[in-house]
């Protein structure tokens, strides 16, 4: 037999707890003196004490708890559910490490806005381009949404224009545009490779992108993770020109290092117009 305290210790769970799943009868201890009131408990208790945690992670209620505990839930049955919420728990770290990471872009972009510089922004005419592309959706157009995105479609891209006699004829691109589904706030990323020949039965999409007659273009340094540090500049060079935005914003990935973000060379350009 145990006391309480070296018990609580053996269960890596604390006194108090312990007093308190006695009160409402989840884990009654194996003897109480009669005398002196201690409780103490066996070694064979630790079993129920293990599944009630167990449980009460998973996300029951106390209450749940003693009821699923005191059928005698089997080992086979322990082990799926908390699997399931192992796997929750994964994917919820998931999520909040893309929030994360974007908060930490949006926080790096704030801090650096007086270094920001639009001299520079070149004004360029931008000829018409055959690609192959493979299309996806992302949830917005933060980069925390399209990085993880995109990053896959690139991979695949070249695996399939490998088995088609299409050449690639230069570096990876990218362009964006509203996704037609409700939430209002899906964007559909379009990866896509510059292609010489034309359509033999690939299973990719070929899309020729017309000629932009007048694009606002800036060349990115470092990951895309900080990209909006550049499209601040380019935004108020557009403004500061008296020009708008019209189309597809895209992405030209000059020289790409998917291993070391931080040595990547992005050109971004923005077809603009003059301001009536």
């Amino acid at each position: 037999m145990f006391n309480i305290g070296d018990f609580a210790r053996l269960g890596r769970v604390s006194v108090r707890m312990l007093r308190h799943y006695d009160a409402i009868g989840l884990l009654k201890p194996a003897v109480v003196g009669e005398a002196s009131g201690y409780r103490f408990y066996s070694a064979g208790q630790l079993r129920r004490l293990n599944r009630v945690i167990a449980l009460k992670d998973l996300g029951f209620t106390l209450a749940q708890v003693r009821d699923i505990v005191d059928d005698a839930v089997d080992v086979a049955e322990l082990r799926g559910m908390l699997r399931l919420r192992r796997a929750e728990l994964e994917a919820q770290l998931a999520a909040d490490a893309v929030k994360l990471a974007g908060v930490e872009a949006r926080l790096r972009t704030i801090e650096r806005e007086g270094q920001m510089t639009t001299q520079d922004v070149v004004l360029k005419e931008i000829p018409p381009l055959r690609i192959a592309e493979l299309a996806a959706t992302a949830a917005g157009y933060g980069p925390e949404h399209i990085g993880p995105v995109i990053g896959p479609l690139y991979p695949e891209l070249m695996r399939r224009i490998g088995e088609t006699s299409l050449t690639p004829a230069g570096p990876a691109m990218a362009y964006y545009e509203p996704d037609p589904g409700e939430s209002g706030d899906a964007v559909t990323v379009h990866a896509g490779i510059p292609v010489a020949g034309g359509p033999d039965g690939a299973d990719v999409t070929i899309v020729d992108l017309p000629a932009v007659p007048s694009a606002a273009t800036l060349i990115h340094h470092g990951p895309m993770d900080d990209v909006m540090q550049s499209l601040q500049s380019l935004a108020r060079w557009i403004e500061d020109n008296g020009y708008r935005p019209v189309g597809y914003h895209r992405e030209v990935y000059l020289d790409y290092h998917p291993d070391n973000t931080a040595n990547g060379v992005t050109e971004l350009q923005v077809a603009v117009t003059r301001s009536p």
